[in-house]
């Protein structure tokens, strides 16, 4: 774990989104808490992750996302070098879609 954003705030923060009880409380914080263009972008790294992880081309990822080959690369580090946060969720929502 980054020790650089392991801070109290942080915390606060990620307790906050853990109390969110569904999509549209999700909708709701989020929007409050983000620009347009932020959440726009957290969301464009997560889907090129979801389309890295099912070995899509780059080609592929930006042509689908508009992603730049940049943030495709960082996504892909993260995936490949990171902590497993994109493999941990993945790998619930798929538990999820199988019950």
């Amino acid at each position: 774990m980054n020790k650089k954003i392991k801070t109290e705030a942080v915390d606060f923060l990620f307790d906050a989104i853990l109390h969110l009880k569904d999509r549209s409380e999700c909708y709701s914080f989020f929007e409050d808490l983000c620009t347009v263009n932020e959440l726009l972008s957290l969301s464009q790294r997560f889907e090129v992750a979801s389309m890295l992880k099912d070995h899509k081309t780059y080609l592929e990822i930006a042509e689908k996302t508009g992603a730049s080959t940049a943030t495709i690369s960082r996504v892909n580090r993260s995936l490949n070098y990171g902590n497993d946060g994109y493999e941990l969720v993945f790998n619930r929502m798929n538990k999820k879609d199988e019950e």
